[in-house]
């Protein structure tokens, strides 16, 4: 047991945090193997990660005395906090300089990666090197951070701390939900780490304790599977079940957009929808398909491929059923023609490498070329698209017709919606 348990998840960076605070707490055994006292360490990544619990386990595992610093101040007078937080530790040696939200400390652009704050610390660390003075710093964003500060002798290590995908996510929810009193039976946790996976903690828990609220209020004696969806929807998608009804014509062109995104999905990579809902965005006709794809499928092109089709496949639904274009899939198409261009990137799909490399600045094509390139293989995908909707077309109808009635169905569901048209 050590301070680290607090943490649910995060293994990986667990262990690399007990790695730097036993040379803390034990700097001569180290030396004398010649390890140097390290210099610092920063955890970056999106806000509601957990980067300050993790700090603040750090500071308690490793016994040191830690001097925080924080932008409370004008910048003129942060400078000199700055530099007052540096020669506390100094004087207090071997001890810990928190920067919390570092890259806040100055104007957040790349305008400003030289600014005084940030050669104030640079200067600092370097004036501690050998003093057994260790900065640690969290920050959302590194990337208009100076090249020179994040460089190894200053911040040796460099951590980034990503939502909680899979079973972290799993263990995460189970945790906040194991604070709640009253679950019902049917609450499945794998489920709902699915809808939330990639969402921050701070999502995670947010959505827990609005299921319990509105389950409460409704007056349900426990926490159940709908409460949890429903939240998800609210929290989560920006989804709340709008007290407007849709006419009956547009929530089926609505059902059938979603129905479309869900069977394409899920026929090119089974069991990835964890929920489609024909729930707005605050009365806006727009619906919801949610994917959790295996951590190891992105950036594979087989895998740019079934999420452009799966773009693709509410407009190519509404089309093939309604006979007319879906002019709410706007949305879809930008996120399609944004992936297509990602893959040419990538690959230089179907052997056209020399496309790749107009990309990257080696080539002559024109613009106006990889273009037109791009818009046939927009089309071939969307022919593509069009034809698993009509080879699935009795799927597609039974899945447009349980989103009517239900509003939203679990990937649970939708398989077994599967399975029952196919048998």
């Amino acid at each position: 047991m050590d301070k680290f348990d607090k943490i649910i998840g995060y293994e990986s960076i667990k262990n690399e945090l007990r790695l730097y605070c036993a040379i803390l707490r034990d700097p001569d055994k180290y030396a004398a193997m010649g390890v140097d006292f390290p210099n610092g360490l920063i955890l970056y990544g999106d806000p509601g990660l957990g980067k300050t619990l993790m700090s603040g386990c750090f500071i308690e595992e490793s016994g040191l005395p830690a001097f925080r610093c924080r932008k409370n101040l004008p910048d003129g007078e942060f400078v000199k906090e700055i530099k007052a937080t540096f020669e506390k530790a100094q004087s207090s040696a071997p001890a810990i300089v928190f920067l919390d939200d570092m890259d806040k400390f100055a104007n957040g652009d790349d305008m400003h990666r030289n600014c005084e704050e940030y050669v104030t610390i640079q200067a600092c660390i370097d004036e501690c090197k050998g003093k057994r003075v260790f900065t640690l710093a969290t920050a959302n964003e590194t990337d208009n951070l100076p090249d020179s500060l994040l460089r190894a002798g200053r911040f040796d290590k460099r951590i980034e701390v990503k939502t909680p995908i899979g079973e972290d996510s799993e263990k995460i929810l189970a945790h906040y939900l194991s604070g709640k009193k009253n679950l019902a039976p049917d609450v499945d946790v794998k489920a709902i780490a699915r809808i939330l996976n990639g969402h921050s903690c701070a999502e995670l828990e947010t959505t827990i304790n609005d299921a319990g609220m509105r389950a409460a209020f409704a007056g349900k004696d426990s926490i159940d599977m709908d409460s949890l969806v429903s939240s998800a929807l609210r929290v989560v998608f920006d989804a709340p079940e709008s007290e407007q009804d849709f006419s009956p014509d547009k929530l089926r062109r609505i059902a059938y957009h979603e129905a479309g995104h869900a069977i394409v999905g899920e026929i090119l990579e089974p069991d990835t929808v964890t929920l489609v809902s024909v729930c707005s965005h605050d009365g806006d006709a727009n619906g919801i398909t949610s994917y959790c794809y295996d951590e190891d499928a992105w950036g594979t092109a087989s895998h740019y491929e079934t999420m452009i089709i799966s773009a693709l496949a509410g407009r190519a639904a509404t089309e093939t059923v309604l006979g007319e274009l879906d002019l709410g899939a706007t949305a879809d198409l930008r996120k399609a023609r944004e992936m297509i261009l990602k893959q040419y990137k990538t690959y230089g799909k179907g052997g056209l490498y020399g496309l790749k490399r107009s990309y990257e600045g080696f080539g002559s094509y024109s613009e106006a070329y990889y273009e037109n390139v791009v818009q046939a293989s927009f089309n071939d995908y969307y022919l593509r698209a069009k034809k698993i909707i009509a080879d699935n077309r009795a799927l597609l109808d039974e899945v447009a017709k349980t989103l009517i009635e239900k509003k939203t169905i679990l990937g649970s569901e939708l398989s077994g919606i599967i399975k029952r048209v196919a048998a």
